[in-house]
Order: C-alpha cells, then structure tokens, then sequence
C-alpha cells in the first residue's frame, strides 16, 4: 500500500482563548467539532497550549484516557484526586491515566513566567482500568529519538502507557541534524517549535503537523533549532 501524507498547518487549527488560555487544537475538541477530523490512529488530542501566570485549569473529571504531557517552557502543577502531585518542566516525560474516573488540576503556579505544553491524548485498550500517574525525568534529549512514552512490548521508555500499540517520541534537532520516524501504520509528527523537511511531504514549521498512513520510516531534516514529537501507532481507532 502506498504511504499517505497530510499536512496540518498550524494556521488552520482552531484556537480556544480566555483571559488566561492559548489552546491550539490538531483534532475536534470542546466546541470545535470537525467530524473528520477527530483522531489520527489511536491519537484523539494533539492541544498545544500557553498558560498565563498565576493560572490555570481547575479540578475537572477525565474518564477511560491515556493523556501524556510535555512541558516546552515554564512549569505546571498537577494534582488529582488520587493523591498525586507533580510540577513538569521541560525534560520530565508525565502520563496520567484517568481509567474508571479521576479529578485534577493543572496550573502554572509561577508568578511572572507563562507554561507552553502539549497535551496529548490516546484511547487505553481497556476501559475501566485503575486511575494511574507516573512521572520520569529524562536526561540529554538531541538528534536522536528519545522514547517519551510506549506501551509497545519491548520498548524502552520512560514511562509506560496502556496502550500496546502506541509509543511518543522526542527530539531536538540542530540544522543539518536529521532522524527517521519510525515504521508503522499511522505516524504523527508535531513541531511544536522549529523548521524541518520531511521527506515526500516538504516542509514543516512550527505548528504544523503531518498525518502518514503506511510510511516507510521517512526521513526528518532540520533546517533551524527543532523540537518535534512524533506518535508511532500500530492500530486505527475502530480498528
């Protein structure tokens, strides 16, 4: 089968604001609702999202979601109503499973600096399962891929997810610097900050997204400091 490219540019997503939120949404979410557009594989939230200071999301429920955050700049609190308490900061990989029903909070507690993340989104293969938190520092991030979180048996990541088709991946690229995504079903790679190329597709920046279908491990260059998260999923939500 031939691979797919489809490039989101960061133009088009939509944006929900309030006095104290930018949120930056890949896919349907809230009251943004694009019937086709609500998930890429098994990935169902892509929100890129800047905090104002002293600010933040109040105690609200998740159910049945495996949701991974990665701080670019800043700090943001976390707490939830199974006793777990973290700040993540640029570097510490964070995944929150909301199961069978969990509360939380997410604030940027500094007085002065705003928090820029990106939140992710990915549907667990077992609904009902437990609420779970794990937090992992992860040391020199560069032109390497760097596992951030998998459920893919024999992946070494620093932390898990249940989901067992489904790994993120991390890299911070210099010009020149090039890696290559990995091969499976569905691939998709978000440049929350920088400028590549990608091979059969052309050029990212920051913002933009691409969605491949059957990619055969294509070829990522960059072209000015980057940042890029790339989702490898083996399945399709509906199968």
């Amino acid at each position: 089968m031939a691979a797919h490219f489809e490039i989101r540019r960061a133009v088009d997503r939509a944006v929900t604001t309030t006095p104290w939120l930018t949120s930056r949404h890949s896919f349907s979410f809230g009251d943004h609702y694009e019937p086709d557009n609500t998930h890429h594989g098994l990935l169902v939230v892509n929100n890129d999202d800047v905090v104002a200071p002293q600010s933040g999301f109040d105690t609200h429920p998740h159910r049945d979601m495996e949701i991974v955050t990665w701080v670019l700049e800043g700090e943001l609190t976390h707490q939830d109503s199974a006793g777990n308490h973290g700040v993540i900061y640029p570097g510490l990989a964070q995944r929150m499973s909301a199961g069978n029903g969990i509360l939380h909070s997410e604030k940027n507690d500094s007085l002065t600096q705003p928090v820029h993340f990106v939140q992710m989104w990915v549907i667990p293969d077992e609904t009902g399962i437990s609420p779970g938190y794990q937090q992992h520092e992860i040391g020199h991030i560069g032109a390497d891929l760097v596992t951030i979180a998998s459920g893919i048996p024999g992946h070494d990541a620093a932390i898990s997810l249940h989901n067992r088709d489904a790994a993120l991946h991390v890299a911070r690229l210099q010009p020149g610097d090039a890696v290559t995504a990995p091969n499976a079903a569905y691939l998709h790679v978000f440049l929350p900050r920088g400028r590549l190329t990608l091979d059969g597709a052309g050029e990212l920046t920051e913002g933009d997204a691409a969605r491949l279908t059957d990619a055969d491990g294509p070829r990522l260059t960059a072209t000015e400091p980057t940042e890029l998260l790339i989702w490898e999923m083996h399945a399709n939500l509906g199968g």
